[in-house]
C-alpha cells in the first residue's frame, strides 16, 4: 500500500480483488456499482463504501465514475493517529458498509480530493479527519466481559511458550493499552501476573497427577530453570514441588 488517499476513476471493465487492509471508498462523481463479500451495494456522490481487511470485492462503472479512496493502514495505525476515536474506527471497519455522508463529510472529502493530498502530511491528518468524522456512523456495541474462557484455553495451550500481553490483546479485539485496563478492571489482576498464576496452577496440577519430573513440568510452563520454578511455586503457594506432590500423594 503505497499511499493512504488517492482518486480513482473507474469504468466499465470489472476490478475484482482483496486486500489485507480496510479500505474507504468515496463517490465524487458517477456511480460505481460495488460489491463487498458477496454484498451489493452502489457508491455515488455523497456516500461511501467501507471494505473490510481480507474482504474479497469487485466494482465497475459503465458509464465511468470518480471516487476518493482511503486505505487504512494495518497494524497500529488507528491506535496511534487516532487515539480514544480508534475503537469506534475499528467498528466501523470491520463490516461491509453503505453510508451516506452529511453536507459537511461531503465537503471534506471534495476539499481532500482537491488537495495536495500526495503531501504526506495532508494525507495523514485528512485521513483522520475523515476517519473521526465517521465514527457517529459505528453502532456502538455493548460492553461485554473479556472472553476469559478463551484466554485460559490460550494460556494453556501456549504455557511453555512465552505470551505477551499483545497476544492476548488480539484475542480480546483491543489494542494492548486498552487491554491491560480492561483486564485489570475486570479480574485485579494484571495480564502479566494472570499468566503467571494460570501457569503455576497448571505446574501444581502437573505435580498432583502427572509422574514428570520437577525439570520437566517447570519446561511445560513456561520456566527456564527447575529452581525458577520451584522458587515461584513457593511463593504463590507456600510449599516446594516436592512438599506439594508428596502431599497429595498423601491424601490419595
Amino acid at each position: 500500500m503505497s499511499a493512504l488517499l488517492s482518486v480513482r476513476h473507474y469504468h466499465q471493465e470489472i476490478v475484482c480483488h482483496e486486500h489485507d487492509h480496510a479500505q474507504l471508498v468515496f463517490g465524487l462523481s458517477g456511480h460505481l456499482q460495488f460489491e463487498v463479500a458477496g454484498l451489493g451495494s452502489h457508491v455515488s456522490r455523497q456516500s461511501l463504501a467501507v471494505v473490510p481487511a481480507g474482504a474479497r470485492h469487485a466494482c465497475e462503472s459503465r458509464n465511468g465514475s470518480e471516487c476518493l479512496v482511503l486505505d487504512v493502514p494495518a497494524g497500529d495505525w488507528l491506535e496511534r493517529n487516532l487515539g480514544d476515536h480508534a475503537d469506534a474506527s475499528r467498528r466501523l471497519l470491520e463490516a461491509p458498509l453503505r453510508v451516506e455522508l452529511s453536507a459537511n463529510q461531503s465537503g471534506l472529502v471534495n476539499w481532500l480530493a482537491a488537495s495536495a493530498f500526495n503531501d504526506p502530511l495532508i494525507a495523514r491528518q485528512g485521513s483522520i479527519l475523515l476517519l473521526a468524522s465517521l465514527n457517529a456512523q459505528a453502532a456502538p456495541r455493548p460492553t461485554l466481559g473479556l472472553p476469559l474462557s478463551m484466554l485460559n484455553a490460550y494460556i494453556e495451550r501456549h504455557a511453555a511458550h512465552p505470551i505477551q500481553v499483545a497476544d492476548l490483546a488480539r484475542l480480546a479485539g483491543l489494542s494492548a493499552a486498552r487491554f491491560h485496563h480492561r483486564f485489570v478492571e475486570e479480574t485485579g489482576l494484571t495480564p502479566m501476573a494472570y499468566v503467571r498464576d494460570k501457569r503455576l496452577r497448571l505446574g501444581r496440577q502437573l505435580l498432583h497427577n502427572s509422574r514428570l519430573s520437577v525439570g520437566e513440568i517447570a519446561a511445560r510452563v513456561g520456566y527456564t530453570s527447575q529452581s525458577a520454578f520451584t522458587a515461584a511455586l513457593s511463593r504463590q503457594f507456600g510449599e516446594t514441588p516436592r512438599a506439594l506432590r508428596e502431599r497429595h500423594s498423601g491424601d490419595d
